[in-house]
């Protein structure tokens, strides 16, 4: 950490910039933004953006499954049941008694109200309504060693398993008629942004988790040709709402995960008018 800090004091002669926890902040939006607009180029062509919502808000569940088991830190519990549940949900999802919407939306609303009242025994919600909204400057040096080891997980997840992954999303049929098991892809993908989803919750908020997930990589699909520069422009964009989103909320004072989301929805914004400027 003793680099980094050293690197940004020099890089970035910057008031802001010579607090500590200014220092770890910027380092986890350079860790997790580009994950984001990764895994977000799947999420929005897999029209699975209700799908990340709906792991956003199974962590209230989960943080009361840590608090009635007595475990410090939530963030555990958190990922266990949000891995459970993506992996129930593709498991149903599977079988085809229903619409994928409907299916997610039923163990949304379930998790949501389940963890609700959890954690609302004895007035005890409040303590940890910090979730629904995050906290970005409270990432600790831990985090940042975690962080690094995940973000190189994802990236070789990506480079091993896209062409597969994408072939499963748009055309199933063909990737079984090649061998490729469904099923097992399906739930790496799944599992995965569960992982990036829970990770990501304690600094971003439940609110707007899944906002990070998909507009950086709507924005970039309106300005894409080719799933090269979708890739490049969705990391791009989520890279450059959460470094200016990070810097504006330490000026404004507000909620550093949202200030990046209004950040990201004005890219939307201009990219949607560049694309209809090219089509009209």
């Amino acid at each position: 950490m003793s680099l980094w800090y050293s690197m940004v004091d020099f890089l970035l002669p910057f008031d802001w910039a010579h607090y500590t926890f200014m220092k770890n902040a910027l380092l986890g939006v350079l860790l997790v933004t580009p994950m984001f607009g990764l895994l977000g180029t799947m999420v929005v062509n897999n029209k699975m953006a209700f799908f990340s919502d709906a792991l956003g808000h199974s962590a209230l569940t989960g943080i009361a499954i840590g608090v009635i088991l007595g475990i410090k830190n939530p963030i555990w519990s958190m990922l266990a049941f949000s891995l459970m549940l993506a992996v129930v949900i593709t498991k149903v999802k599977n079988v085809n008694t229903s619409s994928t919407d409907t299916i997610i939306g039923v163990f949304s609303s379930t998790a949501v109200a389940l963890g609700v009242v959890m954690l609302s025994f004895g007035g005890g919600f409040t303590k940890y309504s910090v979730y629904l909204i995050g906290d970005l400057l409270s990432i600790s040096q831990i985090d940042l060693l975690i962080l690094p080891i995940i973000f190189v997980i994802v990236v070789i997840i990506w480079v091993i398993a896209f062409n597969k992954l994408l072939l499963v999303s748009v055309n199933p049929l063909l990737a079984r008629s090649r061998g490729i098991n469904i099923n097992f892809y399906e739930y790496l993908f799944t599992t995965t942004v569960a992982i990036i989803v829970t990770m990501s919750i304690q600094w971003v908020g439940v609110l707007i988790i899944s906002s990070m997930l998909v507009l950086p990589a709507a924005a970039a699909r309106n300005i894409s040709s080719n799933m090269r520069q979708y890739h490049i422009y969705s990391i791009a964009i989520a890279l450059i709402s959460g470094v200016a989103g990070l810097i504006l909320s330490y000026f404004l004072g507000s909620a550093s995960g949202a200030t990046m989301v209004l950040i990201s929805s004005m890219f939307f914004g201009i990219t949607f008018f560049m694309k209809m400027k090219i089509y009209s």
